[in-house]
This record gives structure tokens, C-alpha cells and sequence, in this order.
């Protein structure tokens, strides 16, 4: 059996794309590190300087990054949560399940994915006006904790992963459907869950858009909207702004770190079952 290496060829074409990968957080760092005079000079500077610590610690009182960090983390944390139950739970009926319209709903589902989400809006900030709920978590929250795409995705993974065979001995076993979810369905859906949680809590964490609409720098901000606060001034202080934008890039960087084994092995589990 012919087994397969890697020659000197592939691990140059990946160490390439790894240094281009790395490049623009590097970059980060090292404008963090400068004054706005330097980073304004020509050429730029290809090395860090001296003043990180200093424009972390500016950039982290300005911005209120503590509270922004710990809005942000529940935020992307509490989302990511419940797309993940509610899209496996709405895939699954999709996928296994015989009830009267599923494909129309199914397709209503995946044609809203074509609305632009601005076009939400003004009736969305409209309702969160009315229940109060402005420059509060809820805001940002509730309006995505179940996504279209989640649905589909876990919808064509539980198609062809979920042999149906499996549901039929839980149901001769008098399994009943909150058990069956449990113990057949979650098991089951596993490798695609830590996926979709994944690019749920990076999305959620990077949104800006709605956030900027329902919340305010100074009362509750997530990470992205306390960034619009950094470098204010007649000349934006550059080396500040990247200075924070590290800060809220850290935590990504350490959630991937922790749990991206568990991540890619469960891509790696879902191609095997696929």
C-alpha cells in the first residue's frame, strides 16, 4: 500500500499561504506597537516598536473594552448556543420528519437568506423601541438565535448522517421525541453542531451592523461598536485603533486555540460520514 507524504513542494505552498494567512494580525500587532507619527511615515514599519503596552492600556480605557469583552462574549456565546438547538431541532424536522408542508416551509426558509438584512431594520428597531429593549443585550440577542443558513446546514448534514433506521428502533423502544432528540439526534449531529457553533460565534462576535443600531458605545457595547470610539479626534490616533482591534481579535484567537482540535476533528468526523 502506497502510503502518501508530503514533499518539499507542499509544505513551501503551505508555509506561503500561512504567512499571508498571519500577515494581516501580525501587521496589527506591529502598528499596536508604533506612535501615529511612524505609522504615518513612508515605508511603514515592518517591526514592533516600543509602545504596546502603552496603546493597549489607552485603547482598553477609552473604549471600555472590559465591559465590551464580557458584552460581546455573551452575546456570541448565548447566539451561538441557541442556533445551534434551534437549527438542529428545525433541520432534523426537516430532514426526518413527514408533516404537511415541510418542503414549502423549507423553501420559505431558505429564500429568506435572500432579503438583505438591512432591509430589516427600520421594523426591527421599530419592535426593540417598543419593548424597550434599546442599548440592551436582548436587542442583539434574540434576533439571532435561530439563522436560515443554520437550518439548511443542519438540515442537509442530518439527511444523509441520521440513518433513519436509527429513529425507527428508538421509536420501537418507546423512546419518546424529547428523548429520541437527545440520545439519537444531538450524538448524531455532533461534528456539524461544533462547526455551525463555531462560525456562529465568530459572525456574532464580528457583527457590527446591527449592533451599531440597537446599542450605544457608552451603555452597552459589544466589541465592534466600542472600536468607533477609539482614535476619535482632527488626526485619528492609527496606533490606538489597532491597538484595540488586537484586543478584541485575542479571545477569537484563544476560543480556536483551546477548542480547535474538537472543531477540526469534527469536520474531519462529518466528511467521513458523508
Amino acid at each position: 500500500m502506497t502510503s502518501m507524504r508530503a514533499g518539499k513542494v507542499t509544505y513551501a505552498v503551505l508555509g506561503i499561504f500561512t504567512l499571508g494567512s498571519l500577515f494581516p494580525l501580525v501587521w496589527t500587532a506591529i502598528a499596536a506597537s508604533r506612535n501615529n507619527t511612524r505609522l504615518a511615515q513612508t515605508p511603514p514599519p515592518f517591526w514592533f516598536g516600543g509602545n504596546l503596552g502603552h496603546n493597549l492600556q489607552v485603547a482598553w480605557s477609552d473604549a471600555h473594552m472590559g465591559t465590551a469583552l464580557l458584552n460581546t462574549a455573551v452575546v456570541a456565546g448565548t447566539v451561538a448556543a441557541g442556533t445551534v438547538v434551534f437549527s438542529t431541532l428545525a433541520g432534523f424536522a426537516f430532514a426526518k420528519l413527514r408533516f404537511r408542508g415541510r418542503r414549502p416551509l423549507l423553501a420559505a426558509v431558505v429564500g429568506t437568506m435572500l432579503i438583505p438584512p438591512q432591509l430589516s431594520v427600520v421594523p426591527l428597531y421599530m419592535l426593540i423601541a417598543e419593548l424597550s429593549w434599546t442599548d440592551r443585550l436582548q436587542a442583539v440577542i434574540l434576533p439571532g438565535l435561530v439563522s436560515a443558513f443554520g437550518v439548511f446546514f443542519m438540515r442537509q448534514y442530518l439527511a444523509q448522517a441520521l440513518p433513519t433506521e436509527l429513529l425507527e428502533a428508538a421509536r420501537t423502544d418507546g423512546a419518546s421525541s424529547l428523548r429520541t432528540v437527545w440520545h439519537v439526534v444531538f450524538p448524531a449531529a455532533r461534528p456539524a453542531m461544533a462547526v455551525l457553533g463555531m462560525l456562529t460565534f465568530v459572525m456574532a462576535w464580528n457583527d457590527f451592523f446591527w449592533p451599531i443600531v440597537a446599542l450605544t458605545q457608552n451603555g452597552n457595547p459589544t466589541v465592534q461598536v466600542a472600536l468607533t470610539g477609539l482614535g476619535r479626534g482632527y488626526i485619528p490616533d492609527q496606533s490606538v485603533i489597532m491597538a484595540g482591534a488586537l484586543l478584541g481579535t485575542l479571545p477569537l484567537l484563544l476560543v480556536f486555540l483551546v477548542f480547535g482540535r474538537q472543531i477540526v476533528g469534527g469536520i474531519m468526523q462529518g466528511a467521513v460520514k458523508g
